[in-house]
């Protein structure tokens, strides 16, 4: 995983060639509405406890072959990732993994939206501070040129964690987005300047939280390229 206090520009990370940015509008991904205007409920938290093993006989066992499953469709056993989720899950026992790739998908499509629009409340709620400060600044380059871009998701066909840990300073997980985004960018006389194509994107987006911070939230720390 590359370092979090690694940020590319977000440009960039979108859209690997520069060719375009981020815009304004987000419609749909995988058949799913999303409300644009409104982060997702609980701001990419996880509310769902998952049961510590229990070392129980009998007909008592069902919660341990549940813990022992609960990373399936997630990670390979006894993976790296699936070591890391278990790691997780000690040190936050209300981390659910479906919940959280359930998240991660929405945290990419609203966090893509509020890039486009400008929307700094929301990515500020989303974002890590370091984070926050590299997208408030493309936002506001774009602004000085008097430039408006829209965008879709056409789809998110692959969202699958690719790391997972436990630090002494919280919990991280990296998760890999293969995506087709559509976009147009125009200048400040309403011009196309660039984009009306679908164009596929790879890339990997880091997520921390503190368990032990009040704040439930997951928060963008970084992100880059997938290799």
């Amino acid at each position: 995983m590359a370092p979090t206090g690694e940020f590319l520009d977000p440009a960039m990370v979108i859209f690997a060639a520069l060719a375009v940015f981020i815009c304004w509008k987000l419609r749909s991904v995988l058949g799913v509405r999303v409300d644009r205007d409104t982060p997702p409920s609980g701001h990419f938290q996880t509310s769902y406890s998952s049961p510590m093993p229990q070392a129980t006989i009998g007909p008592a066992q069902k919660p341990v072959r549940e813990a022992a499953r609960r990373w399936e469709g997630l990670a390979e056993k006894d993976s790296p990732v699936w070591n890391g989720l278990d790691d997780i899950a000690k040190a936050d026992t209300n981390f659910d993994g479906v919940e959280f790739i359930d998240g991660a998908r929405r945290a990419y499509e609203i966090i893509i939206a509020a890039f486009a629009k400008g929307d700094r409340d929301t990515l500020r709620s989303l974002l890590s501070n370091e984070t926050f400060d590299v997208f408030s600044q493309e936002i506001s380059k774009r602004e000085q040129q008097g430039e408006t871009l829209e965008t879709a998701v056409v789809a998110i066909d692959v969202a699958k964690i690719e790391t997972a840990r436990a630090l002494a300073k919280g919990v991280e997980i990296s998760v890999r987005y293969e995506a087709r985004l559509m976009s147009v960018r125009r200048d400040k006389n309403g011009d196309t300047i660039d984009g009306g194509r679908t164009v596929p994107v790879i890339e990997v987006w880091t997520f921390a939280r503190d368990p032990r911070a009040s704040d439930p939230n997951w928060k963008l720390i970084a992100t880059h390229p997938a290799q």
